[in-house]
This record gives structure tokens, sequence and C-alpha cells, in this order.
């Protein structure tokens, strides 16, 4: 009994390596749609998306890394870190010590992405195995003095069929092959943050877009004859709230702005303070709609401490609340606020030899996809936050089983181990009993004895 918990419990099957059940260089394309938020699955036609997950696997909610911004999640999803921990802490830093400040525009110094070893980096450690991205964010900054082998530095106006172009270009015809890629798109993001989410128009226009886009990858990858062989991963940082022009947290009508740096802004505005004590207390008053925390307060579950690129202070507006200074409201959707709210989450979808068929999961974390990918990869992950274990049920070279089935199957087992040992003992007990063996007894007059 002992031996059957464990072995159901740790829901895991040695039977075959990765490398021996997918070739020996499995691959894999992780593909990243900006701004997709989950529930957009289920309010559009997304008849390409749907297909794709039909084939595959689907994961409805991925529960991303606070802050909930671009550059933070993507690095997020490639390092299995939180931001405390990978050190892209927002869409936009400062560093005290050296003065240097990063930006969407000012991305490109190593100083800002070496905390952590990004997985096209890992892959490309490996013998005989490289790696490529049409615009991955980092992906064209040397990282640990590696890029990947191929590499499209960022411009929103090549297109994603440029982008997908590439990216088969370099899957077919590199020696050494090319075992892992990254793709990214800015729709929806775009669009989500101009129109807000809730305006189903337009957005329905943009999402029909982008599943057309869907469509195109899956059909270049089928012509180039990639698609039986290849692990495709499509998913997205983040998702998308509805802001409004009445929901605005003005800091100008509470403080100076003299008296601070606005390092990072909204929904989550990083404070860099001239006296902290001064900017917390008037900040701290400021909006009921908003969250002041001193570096020290922010809560654990956000992994949000431990990095000298935190600000001191760190202001966290209510889902729909915009923090401006004295501006008009900027977009009518925005994202970064509190991961644990839904409409931050976006969805994850794969396809290909090294994931099961059909399977939806209701939710895996960010930072669990990095040990995935590494084991679809066959590479030794980094040190990380995530949890292979989490996703072992989109996998199909893993035996899958939840706590409560796993329970169940060992009470059935039980009863039915202590319904056979009741029979066996009843069964034994109700077998007539044999005499013992006697030796033959002759009548008295026959003395001989009998000759045959």
């Amino acid at each position: 009994m002992h031996l059957l918990l464990m072995f159901l419990f740790n829901g895991i099957v040695h039977c075959s390596s990765v490398n021996s059940a997918y070739g020996s260089a499995p691959r894999l394309l992780l593909v990243s749609f900006d701004g997709f938020r989950a529930d957009y699955l289920k309010k559009y036609e997304l008849p390409h998306l749907q297909d794709f997950i039909k084939g595959g696997v689907l994961v409805e909610q991925v529960t991303n890394a606070f802050i909930t911004k671009t550059f933070p999640n993507h690095y997020s999803m490639v390092t299995g870190l939180y931001e405390e921990s990978h050190g892209i802490v927002a869409n936009e830093m400062f560093d005290a010590a050296t003065k240097k400040s990063f930006s969407q525009f000012n991305d490109t110094d190593p100083f800002w992405w070496n905390e952590a070893i990004p997985i096209w980096v890992t892959n490309q450690l490996q013998e005989n195995k490289t790696s490529a991205s049409a615009m991955w964010p980092g992906t064209d900054v040397k990282i640990h003095n590696t890029t990947p082998h191929f590499f499209m530095r960022y411009n929103s106006s090549v297109s994603f069929m440029e982008r997908v172009e590439n990216i088969i270009t370099w899957l077919n015809n590199s020696n050494p092959p090319v075992t892992f890629a990254t793709l990214y798109w800015e729709e929806p993001d775009k669009s989500g943050h101009k129109y807000g989410p809730d305006d189903t128009k337009n957005m329905s226009k943009v999402l029909r877009q982008v599943d057309n886009l869907i469509g195109f990858l899956v059909q270049k990858l089928k012509a180039s004859k990639l698609w039986e062989g290849i692990n495709v991963i499509i998913t997205s940082d983040h998702g998308m709230a509805q802001c409004s022009q009445d929901r605005l947290i003005p800091l100008d009508k509470c403080i100076d702005r003299h008296s601070y740096r606005l390092v990072d802004r909204s929904p989550v505005a990083a404070v860099l303070p001239n006296n902290e004590t001064y900017v917390y207390n008037l900040m701290k008053n400021c909006s009921p709609h908003m969250k002041v925390y001193l570096k020290e307060e922010i809560p654990d579950r956000y992994h949000y401490h431990h990095n000298k690129r935190i600000q001191p202070i760190i202001l966290v507006a209510d889902e729909g609340w915009t923090i401006v200074q004295n501006e008009t409201l900027p977009k009518l959707g925005d994202h970064g606020y509190d991961d644990a709210l839904p409409s931050m989450h976006p969805f994850l979808a794969a396809h290909g030899p090294a994931f099961r068929k059909g399977h939806v999961q209701k939710t895996i974390c960010t930072v669990d996809i990095y040990p995935m990918m590494c084991h679809v990869l066959g590479l030794s992950p980094e040190p990380n936050n995530g949890t292979l274990s989490n996703a072992k049920c989109l996998l199909a070279d893993q035996w899958c089983i939840n706590a409560p089935e796993a329970i169940g199957i060992v009470i059935g087992v039980f009863m039915v181990l202590t319904t056979l040992t009741c029979l066996i003992i009843i069964m034994k007990n109700r077998t007539p009993s044999l005499r013992p063996f006697s030796r033959l007894q002759l009548q008295e007059e026959d003395d001989d004895p009998l000759i045959g």
C-alpha cells in the first residue's frame, strides 16, 4: 500500500525520456499575442484558434506574475522566475546606484537582463542546438554575452507574416537545427489599450484578425512539413481591464510632483521619493482606490520585494482606475493590476507530439511554463520558481492524476483488497476438514496380509 501511495501521488511515469519519446531533437515554438485576455476565447468566434486547441491542450487561465506588464511577464515566461528574481521589475526602471534608466525605447543594455538566464540561452549551451526569435522582448540583447543565433530587432512596422516567414526559414534551413524559437505580436494589446476590452465592436474585428494570423501560422507550418513534428505553445503575457475618465487618481491634488520621481506609471506606479516618510504619508491618503506600500509592506503573494530596482514606494490602483499626475485619461484599456484579477489573466494553448490531445486545465502560473518547456526540449532548467508537476497533465509523457482522484483510487484499492481478504478467510473457514489418514484395519479372522 505504501508503494501504491508513492506511485499515485508522484504522478510521473519514468518509462522513457522526452528525447526518446519525441525524437533526438524535439522542437518548440513559443508564440505570444500580447494582451490576449483569457475570456476572449469565450466571448468571440475564433475558429482557427479553436481548431488548434481541439488537437492539443488548453489552460483556461494563466495566473501571471505581478506586475502584470509586458516586459516583466515575457521574461517570467522564459526564465520561470518572479520579477523580483529575474530583475525586469517593470516596463520602466531606474537603478539608483548606476543612474541607469530602462524603457521600451532603451532596453538593450545587458545590465538589466543578466540577473537571469532565459531558455534561449540555455538551449544554445546544449551541444548542437540553436535558438531563434522574431521580436520577443530581450532576444536582441546579449544576455550573458549570448543572443539567439537568429533574431529580429523589434520593429512594429514588420508584419506578422514576415515574422512567421523568417521563423519558418530558420526552422527549415539552419545547421545546426533551431530547436527553440519565439514569436511575438503586438495585438490584441495595442487595440485593447485604444478601445478598451469592453468595446466588443472594435475588439471583435481585432480578434478576428488575430485568429486569421493563427490560421496563417498553422498553414505555413503545415506547408513547410514542420507541423507534425513541432510543438507549438500559443499564449500571452497578460490580460486587459476597462478604464474610464471618471476613474482617475490625480497625484497632483495630493502632493507636489517635485517631491518625488515617478519611475514607472499606472496602474502600478513606482515612486522614488525625496523624503520617504513625507511622500508616503501624503500619498497614503490620496485616494481610496489606490493602495500605497512601502517596499517592505508589499504583500508577500506579489513576490515583489527582493530587488533593488523595486522603488521605495509602490502605488497599486484598483481594477479599472488610472494613476495620473494631472493628465486626462491616456487609454481606455490597461494592464499591470493585481495578478489575482481574472481580467489580468491570459490563456495558454499547446499542440504537438509533446502534448496531450483534448485536455482542458483550469489554471497554471506563468512561472510554470518555463520548466514545462525545458522538459519538452530535454534541457536541465536553471533554478526557477515554477513547478513542472503543475503542468504534467498537459504533457503526453506524464501520468496525470489529481489529488481527489488519487485518494479515490487508494480508497477503492483498499476496499477491494479488504473484500478479497475477507472472502478468502470466509472460504477457508467453510471448507470441511478431512479426517487424518488411518491405516486400513483387517478383520480379526483374516490374519493373512493381502497379496497384490
